[in-house]
């Protein structure tokens, strides 16, 4: 017989929800978005070191250093030290942030339930899904190319297709990272553990090829592209900003990940071990291996991708193209495709299951791809190059990101002292269908990063925006509540 109410039961600091009618028939409820039990929190730190090393080696972290060099006017050194210290900084909010996820077993749309309400989650939620899906369709770009020159490398009449065989390889791509996900958080550690070492050996082959044809004396006393005399501070501290802008996605949804973590320790250590050393380690390697394309191919290649397709060997190209199509895949599933699929469930968990929402986040990316795809066809002409787009955005969605953050640490951290209704998450009854706090403290950063635009006196607010908003958003979320929960002090007659 179904039991009435929801049951939640406590085992060494990990809560667990034993669903009752009052959860299974709410609208908010569904299989997939429900609590993590125990038992399904696997993960260690080596597993979830794993995630991190298969979702920090790919292309665009390859591409790094040069986005920093050309676009922010910093030298080789500057860029990866801002690297370094960007992923340094992106720790905190992603440890704390994963902290309800080990506790709770709750994905990131459901944790939003506290701070923006049963419903108005859904406006960050949507935030954090469209980011990801274009992220997702950059990503699957990157792996379709890395297919075309697979089969190019194996079937010699498949080169003369050009952009058609690139078109035909985003597809296959496309469908293998649906594939993945549709299958499980399991095929997901499976996938991340399998790529890490081989993603490891790829760097360290890369590395050995390049090093005889780059003198890092040199690289290191290239001139920065910014104006004679200029203060570094400013160019670094906008470098910077962007290099956190690149896991400000996930430094709100890791608890999608931490979930399925089997302790505190475990998502913590895991991380500090996954995330600075491999980003700092990979970016440092696309620097150098950019610097020595010219004597490797002839000509100064910025992604893996194009380099590795100018090697004459076709042996060769199959098998490093196969492992470009690994890390790409380890990443886009993990950090791409998990993200949209929770939060598209969160509209309506009762209608759209998991496999309904990967399948829509799939056809998103795929829509945002659009143009890069019809330009590979040859049916539109465009200057547009796919590495500015996302070398732009990354200060645009950092500064839309950090206010959600800030407000995410506070609430659970100093306004809910780590205790949230668990059953309540996932009910009407308890908290606010929209909490006009979370919201208030998101839309003033995010009108000032606007108006800042606007203003060469405070462009800063925008070049700086992940900290701005954050640190605002964080302190106006708990100004609000701390008005609204102080009690109200009646002065009685003289």
């Amino acid at each position: 017989m179904q039991q009435n109410r929801s049951q939640v039961t406590e085992r060494d600091g990990l809560f667990e929800l034993e669903a009752g009618s009052d959860v299974l028939d709410s609208p908010r409820y569904n299989h997939d978005m429900a609590p993590t039990k125990v038992r399904e929190r696997t993960w260690n730190k080596w597993h979830i070191t794993a995630l991190w090393v298969g979702m920090s080696i790919c292309v665009p972290t390859y591409t790094l250093g040069g986005v920093l060099t050309a676009y922010f006017g910093l030298t080789v050194g500057e860029a990866l030290l801002a690297i370094l210290f960007a992923n340094i900084i992106v720790l905190i909010p992603l440890t704390l942030n994963a902290f309800p996820g080990t506790k709770y077993g709750i994905p990131f749309p459901v944790l939003l339930r506290s701070s923006f309400g049963i419903l108005g989650s859904n406006v960050p939620c949507l935030i954090r899904a469209l980011v990801a899906c274009g992220w997702f369709g950059i990503q699957t770009m990157f792996g379709g190319l890395a297919i075309h020159l697979f089969l190019g490398s194996i079937f010699e009449g498949w080169k003369s297709l050009g952009g058609t065989g690139e078109v035909i390889g985003f597809m296959i791509f496309w469908t293998l990272n649906l594939w993945v996900v549709i299958r499980g958080a399991e095929s997901i550690k499976w996938l991340e553990t399998l790529s890490a070492p081989l993603l490891v050996a790829v760097g360290i082959g890369l590395l050995v090829w390049a090093m005889p044809n780059v003198s890092m004396t040199e690289l290191l006393a290239i001139p920065p592209k910014r104006p004679e005399g200029a203060s570094v501070v400013s160019y670094f501290a906008a470098g910077l900003t962007a290099m956190v802008g690149f896991w400000a996605t996930l430094s709100l949804n890791i608890p999608d990940f931490s979930r399925y973590a089997r302790s505190q320790k475990d998502q913590i250590l895991g991380q500090i071990f996954g995330l600075p050393l491999t980003m700092f380690l990979f970016a440092a390697l696309g620097v150098v291996m950019t610097a020595a394309s010219v004597k490797l191919v002839g000509v100064s290649v910025s992604d893996p991708v194009t380099l590795i397709g100018h090697i004459q060997s076709p042996v060769w190209v199959a098998v490093a193209m196969a492992l470009i199509i690994i890390a790409t895949l380890s990443t886009n599933t993990a950090a791409n495709i998990v993200s949209p699929t929770n939060d598209f469930q969160n509209i309506a968990p009762k209608v759209i299951n998991r496999t309904k929402a990967v399948i829509l986040t799939g056809f998103v990316g795929l829509a945002l791809m659009g143009h890069e795809l019809l330009k590979k066809l040859g049916w539109i002409v465009s200057d547009l190059s796919l590495e500015t787009v996302y070398s732009n955005w990354l200060l645009g969605y950092s500064s839309l990101l950090g206010p959600i953050a800030g407000i995410m640490v506070v609430d659970y951290f100093l306004i809910k002292k780590q205790q949230l209704d668990l059953a309540g998450l996932y009910r009407d009854d308890i908290y606010p269908a929209w909490n006009w706090s979370g919201f208030i403290a998101f839309g003033v950063p995010v009108v000032l990063t606007l108006l800042s635009l606007g203003s060469s006196a405070f462009s800063w607010f925008y070049s700086y925006g992940w900290f701005t908003g954050s640190a605002l958003g964080g302190l106006i979320y708990y100004g609000l509540c701390a008005m609204r929960t102080s009690p109200v002090i009646v002065k009685s007659p003289l």
